[in-house]
């Protein structure tokens, strides 16, 4: 192998691990107990402390997707040279880092994107126009997704004919009927990527959709019956323990969508250094992004659960739910989402149906907007202009 390029795949591996590590300080590491702190149920060191096991794990088990579809499936033609993975994952934890000073959560996902596109493309890439067009569906529909979802909840809950011990467990089982189906990279037959369903399918020698249905129901439905004996016999500490629960949820779901963005502008360079495996690139992004919550994200948590809404556990849950959803849809397409994004949303929809305009930060909401909007058109130009002038 040729010593240049050596030298400089160690550079990007380390560029990597830097963006990693924003990416766990801001907003994979902050949003998922946003809600449950602000809601009192958990503290900020300790939710920094949990969302970081959490995203590690989901790193790992699910970055797969994520990953392949930013290192090469943004940009049809070509494959980008070291130097350019470098200018990408510079630019996109640069923007991240200001972000994070300055209290302002800047989506990782816009940046990234943003950044490979424009390197892409300035080196000659064509356009991958049928996943762009996906990538805008997700994105332009999932704060009004996840915020009409957040704030429907939100406004059933607190119902006297609705009580909390059949809406709650109603929820969970829809979780628990989701997480059987959620694909595992290593659930599969053979070590192949699968679900805990088709892995009780074959355990119990049980095929077709038939007993797949019947395996998912049986999952919502033993969810659901737990969480409604905890809320009957405690509905405070139930409720704050489902908070707990689906937070460490959207959590690993952030790992496992928010470690593409930092590993796979890697993963096409992989096959000329030869002794380099995915999963070892996942487990190191896995990694970087667990000591990125640890040490960076307190101050993005308290940001979000303070500025944008007051929320009591009720409507964290509500802002949770439609999170974890819109997550794990993310995850199966391949689609670098922005977890600033779907929570923040679900939070305002959430915060919106508690008492309208009072219950959100107006100021913050305008500036979180204008930051999602310009990042990814700030990221493409300065990576375009950049890969244009010096690759």
């Amino acid at each position: 192998m040729d010593p240049a390029f050596l030298a400089l795949f160690v550079g990007a591996a380390l560029a990597s691990l830097f963006m990693a590590w924003v990416i766990g300080a801001g907003s994979s590491g902050a949003t998922p107990f946003a809600p449950a702190v602000g809601a009192n149920a958990i503290g900020t060191m300790r939710a920094a402390l949990l969302v970081g096991v959490f995203g590690f794990a989901g790193a790992v088990t699910q970055g797969g997707n994520v990953s392949e579809a930013v290192g090469s499936g943004l940009v049809g033609g070509i494959s980008l040279p070291v130097a350019g993975v470098i200018l990408v994952l510079v630019l996109g934890a640069g923007l991240m880092a200001v972000g994070i000073t300055t209290g302002i959560p800047i989506a990782t996902a816009f940046t990234v994107t943003g950044a490979v596109i424009g390197v892409g493309l300035a080196l000659g890439g064509t356009p991958v126009w049928a996943k762009y067009q996906q990538i805008a569906a997700v994105w332009a529909l999932t704060p009004l997704v996840g915020g009409g979802l957040a704030f429907a909840i939100a406004s059933v809950l607190p119902r006297p004919g609705a009580p909390e011990r059949y809406c709650v467990a109603a929820l969970a089982g829809l979780v628990g009927a989701v997480l059987a189906n959620v694909r595992f990279s290593f659930l599969g037959a053979g070590g192949a990527p699968g679900t805990v369903r088709g892995l009780a399918q074959r355990a119990l020698a049980l095929d077709g959709i038939a007993w797949g249905v019947a395996i998912t129901a049986g999952a919502a439905l033993a969810v659901g019956a737990v969480v409604w004996w905890d809320v009957r016999r405690d509905e405070a500490g139930g409720l704050r323990r489902v908070l707990l629960a689906l937070g460490s949820l959207v959590a690993f779901s952030a790992g496992g969508s928010q470690v593409g963005l930092a590993v796979g502008p890697l993963l096409p360079l992989l096959d000329e250094v030869g002794m380099v495996s995915a999963t070892a690139v996942l487990v190191g992004g896995g990694l970087g992004m667990l000591a990125g919550s640890w040490t960076g994200a307190p101050r993005m948590i308290k940001s979000l659960a303070q500025d944008y809404s007051s929320l009591g556990p009720r409507r964290s849950i509500s802002a949770l739910v439609p999170s974890f959803l819109i997550a794990q849809l993310a995850v199966l397409l391949g689609v670098p989402v922005s977890f600033n994004e779907i929570v923040v949303s679900a939070i305002i929809g959430s915060g919106a149906a508690v008492g309208g305009r009072s219950a959100v930060g107006a100021r913050k909401i305008g500036v979180t907007v204008g930051a999602w909007a310009g990042s990814f058109a700030l990221s493409f130009a300065l990576a375009y202009a950049t890969a244009f002038l010096l690759l």
